[in-house]
């Protein structure tokens, strides 16, 4: 502990000031960074967060040293921490590809109540390094674990085929280069040629180095396959099968 702050451990005007200044400048920090990434929860969601979980820490230590009411001052604490399941629910999104995103997003919200609580309770040593930390897992850690996880790339393929004999050969072929399938989309159309077509959308991980057209190339020569589209996750997600998008790159079969 640092004695040089004990006076600013003490509930008066200049002090509740500090701390609510102390709030929004940590949730701040923490927002601008979740905002440059344009996640849904960004600096002023983050200020307003941890900036009432410092409101309601200070009311619970305001109950008890100042109106002398028999109080548990954690209470309302604890209330802010439960509470925060329900904001950091919000944040979380699971894909038509069943990844789920969003959960650094509620994890941040969660410890900037956290941190908010403690700059209530004027544990300003607490506030200012755990912020820090927080920080340093968002921006730092972050770009650790891409250059760990680097060689793990998804490719979105979507494949046009004849019968079902081409959707096995096409997942055999896929499963002897060591691709794991992430996601597996089947639909069934008709253009205006009067076979029956089908689809198949494909989420594809890659563990090692490989060329895309060199992949297609080989799925064209399938017997049966006679279309390839390499497609952006967006456009994955929002397909339709009788209709494409300008964003898909497409390859037929004799091309």
């Amino acid at each position: 502990m640092i004695h040089a702050l004990d006076y600013l451990r003490d509930i008066t005007f200049f002090v509740v000031v500090i701390r609510l200044v102390s709030a929004t400048i940590c949730g701040g920090l923490i927002g601008i960074e979740r905002s440059y990434k344009q996640r849904p929860a960004g600096f002023r969601t983050h200020i307003l967060i941890c900036l009432g979980a410092a409101m309601a820490m200070m009311t619970g230590i305001f109950v008890l040293t100042i109106l002398h009411q028999f109080t548990d001052v954690a209470r309302l604490g604890a209330q802010v921490i439960a509470g925060m399941g329900f904001i950091g629910a919000g944040s979380i999104i699971v894909t038509k590809r069943k990844s789920v995103k969003g959960l650094t997003t509620a994890a941040g919200l969660w410890t900037s109540a956290i941190i908010g609580l403690a700059c209530g309770a004027g544990f300003y040593e607490l506030s200012l390094f755990a912020t820090v930390i927080v920080l340093a897992a968002e921006i730092l850690f972050s770009k650790i674990e891409y250059r760990l996880m680097h060689d793990e790339k998804s490719l979105q393929l979507m494949i046009e085929y004849e019968h079902t004999e081409a959707l096995n050969a096409v997942l055999k072929y896929l499963n002897e280069q060591g691709l794991k399938i992430l996601d597996l989309d089947i639909y069934k159309y008709s253009d205006e040629d009067p076979v029956m077509h089908h689809r198949a959308n494909l989420a594809l991980q890659l563990y090692r180095k490989i060329l895309t057209r060199e992949l297609i190339d080989e799925l064209l020569k399938i017997n049966g396959v006679f279309a390839v589209d390499e497609m952006s996750a967006a456009t994955a997600l929002e397909s339709d099968p009788n209709s494409r998008t300008s964003g898909e790159i497409r390859h037929n079969a004799g091309e």
